[in-house]
């Protein structure tokens, strides 16, 4: 069964709420939690290059816009909000995905604690149960990051919401001169968001990497 279908598989236990079944089904087909767990660890720092992009994109079309004078309102009302309706998607892609990643890794680490119970050999246990403990805080590490750069889309959606709902209602030259007032905070906004999801992204490529060293 190749990767690609094993990932298909995936995605349908997981939207019928049978997580545990699917653990289980993974792993008699020789992919475990971890290989799950890092599988959703690209997901998200892919999800989240995506939004990146995204963000970026938008605030590019709303700088172009706002400042062109010669353009229909009309339409550059519907590219605003095809900007912000994008941006709202891929923004739900990737909070859907940390959930993901939050999902397996504490099924991973629930199992590896209640497995240290199996250990006869102590020396062995107390290598394992340090090696778990490291494991965590890397991950909380990284699961911090992930979910500081989700925050920080909720007020960029805000922004290009409000403004897209503004220039829906007010079709007019003088609109897009209010837009322009407000526009210094979205690209603030957009700033803060890249350079989180930067930081996030490099979290991820970290705790990836360290993984499987350990592989």
């Amino acid at each position: 069964m190749t990767k690609r279908i094993l990932l298909g598989v995936s995605l349908l236990l997981t939207l019928a709420g049978c997580e545990s079944a699917y653990y289980g089904a993974m792993e008699k087909v020789g992919f475990h939690k971890r290989d799950i767990l890092v599988d959703r660890i690209e997901e998200v720092r892919e999800a989240q290059v995506d939004a990146k992009e995204q963000f970026s994109s938008a605030l590019e079309r709303f700088t172009h816009e706002l400042n062109f004078d010669g353009g229909e309102l009309e339409k550059t009302y519907n590219l605003i909000n095809d900007e912000y309706e994008d941006s709202l998607s891929r923004a739900e892609a990737l909070s859907a995905r940390i959930d993901g990643v939050e999902n397996v890794a504490e099924a991973l680490f629930d199992e590896w604690s209640d497995e240290l119970e199996q250990y006869s050999n102590k020396s062995l246990r107390r290598q394992s149960e340090s090696k778990l403990r490291d494991t965590r805080r890397r991950y909380q590490t990284m699961l911090t990051a992930m979910r500081a750069a989700e925050k920080k889309m909720a007020p960029v959606l805000d922004t290009l919401r409000d403004q897209t709902l503004y220039l829906k209602h007010n079709l007019n030259a003088r609109a897009i001169a209010s837009l322009k007032g407000e526009f210094s905070n979205l690209k603030r906004e957009v700033a803060v968001l890249i350079k989180d999801m930067e930081t996030s992204i490099a979290a991820a490529d970290q705790f990836m990497a360290a993984l499987r060293q350990e592989s």
